[in-house]
């Protein structure tokens, strides 16, 4: 008789899948709890001890890793010699294989885990088992995932036998789920030794969409969430209302995230394009999102929205008055999301703000690899800022350099920001020289420079920058400092009566 083990922690559908099995004349081999279900159940099942003739021990850490049920899983049924061996040893074959493993990932989730109830739920025999029974897929049948129970039990009923390309299907399944398990055990004991560099790079994400194309129609794509998800992400927010995703909406959407968690204040952030186009800070959210609309009123169209709180009736009745992807806020009261969700296409899209701080690295592929680094989210304090030149800024000078200043560390490099206390007035990004980005943020601020200040990412090389702006209306300068030459930026500062304060942090963005 052809034989099946059965050993799940997710019991789900497992009584039916069991049945369908047994219907096809397999008996079935099961341990624990999963066997305690199906005799509860009625079905007739053989126990591991009654196999191996072992008992199980050390609080169940030893029960399946026996020669009785690996060799039944490995022996090859096309090798005479393998055949010999296992009548030898009165070894019968184990034909299928129903396991799914410790909860360990919802185990180390828990935010009152020890150390000890996370290693009790990393799981030894279940990954064994499967392994064994995927390498000899020419043979075995083996299933990790309650979705494939309805597949293998189709195939049985129609040919009393699975198919040699299901069983190299659910072979190659096997192997990236124990994989994936094997690299949430590896992230969660390099942390606790706080290991920053490990030889080698594990990592594990699952599938959650996939995407029409990619950054360009002729290109494939997919969107995969960390194992462990983050709850302030693209990956977990939640979409109400709109057509699908792009890969360009939710690179797009994850950069506005970024920005929108720098302020604690009613703000709204306006992005196109990986760069924002304008932020507003204000009293309210239909506030903000008015400072942030009128920071550039021509870029936002088709742009991308992210306001850190709740969208209400006043404030959708002015976003509904432009062509927009996505709008993200923590909530939409009812009126608002009714006036916002007959367009049908608009993607509105809920996200927990709650907590914004993530410790996560950042992982860029490159071709051939992957870079690695800690996220950007230092904490710096505007009143200790050095101040390079012979005036200081005013009070409100101060407001508007910070505002700029958490502003130009999400403009992609050379990045320059002209602002005031609430509101982005010139956006200058991504050109070669800084000077060229200067001249590009001041232009687009023409004619609304009351109160604007000027804030590059990095230092500025040469003191034509300063001279620039000067002579365009800036008053106050925020920069990190740190070139040979910044005598000859705060020289030039000087000159023009132009406050300059050095951070001391860059802020590169490439």
């Amino acid at each position: 008789m052809t034989r099946a083990l059965i050993s799940v922690s997710d019991k789900t559908g497992i009584v039916e899948f069991t049945k369908g099995l047994i219907d096809a004349g397999i008996e079935i081999i099961s341990t624990g709890g999963t066997k305690k279900v199906l005799d509860d159940a009625g079905l007739s099942t053989l126990s591991i001890d009654e196999v191996t003739g072992f008992p199980e021990m050390m609080d169940g850490r030893v029960k399946t890793l026996h020669p009785k049920i690996h060799g039944g899983l490995l022996g090859r049924r096309d090798l005479a010699s393998h055949l010999e061996a296992m009548q030898a040893q009165d070894i019968l074959p184990i034909d299928f294989v129903c396991v799914n493993l410790y909860p360990f990932k919802e185990t180390i989730s828990k935010a009152d885990v020890t150390e000890a109830e996370a290693i009790e739920n990393i799981d030894i025999g279940g990954p064994s088992m499967l392994r064994s029974a995927a390498k000899n897929f020419a043979s075995v049948t083996v299933v990790v995932d309650p979705e494939d129970y309805s597949l293998v039990l189709a195939e049985m009923k129609s040919n009393q036998a699975t198919t040699l390309e299901t069983r190299k299907r659910l072979a190659a399944k096997v192997f990236r789920h124990t994989a994936a398990y094997d690299a949430l055990i590896a992230e969660y004991l390099t942390n606790r030794v706080e290991e920053l560099e490990p030889e080698k790079m594990t990592l594990t994400y699952e599938l959650k969409q996939t995407l029409r194309y990619g950054e360009n129609s002729h290109q494939t794509a997919a969107f995969y969430q960390n194992a462990r998800p983050v709850s302030y992400s693209i990956a977990s927010a939640e979409q109400l209302h709109g057509k699908e995703l792009s890969y360009n909406n939710i690179k797009d959407a994850d950069a506005a995230i970024r920005i929108a968690r720098e302020f604690s204040d009613p703000t709204v952030v306006a992005l196109k394009h990986m760069n924002p186009c304008g932020i507003g800070s204000g009293r309210t959210i239909a506030e903000a999102y008015q400072f942030a609309y009128e920071a550039d009123p021509t870029s936002i169209f088709g742009g991308i929205l992210v306001a850190n709180r709740e969208i209400d009736l006043e404030t959708a009745e002015e976003m509904h008055k432009l062509f927009l992807e996505i709008i993200i806020a923590p909530s939409f009261s009812k009126e608002a999301f009714d006036v916002l969700s007959s367009k049908k296409n608009l993607r509105l899209m809920t996200l927990d703000f709650s907590n914004t701080n993530s410790d996560q690295q950042e992982v860029v592929s490159v071709l051939g690899g992957l870079l690695v680094q800690e996220q950007d989210v230092v904490t710096e304090i505007p009143e200790e800022w050095e101040v390079a030149t012979d005036r200081k800024p005013t009070d409100e000078e101060l407001k508007a350099l910070a505002f700029a200043w958490k502003a130009v560390k999400h403009v992609k490099s050379n990045a320059i920001v002209v602002a005031n206390a609430h509101q982005t007035v010139g956006v200058g990004a991504g050109q070669m020289n800084r000077v060229g980005s200067v001249k590009i943020a001041l232009e687009e601020a023409k004619g609304r420079m009351e109160g604007a200040v000027l804030a590059s990412d990095a230092y500025f090389p040469m003191d034509d920058s300063v001279e620039y702006a000067a002579q365009h209306g800036i008053k106050a300068i925020v920069q990190p400092g740190g070139s040979i030459r910044d005598k000859d930026s705060i020289a030039m500062a000087n000159k023009y009566g132009v406050a300059m304060v050095f951070t001391g942090v860059r802020h590169f963005k490439h």
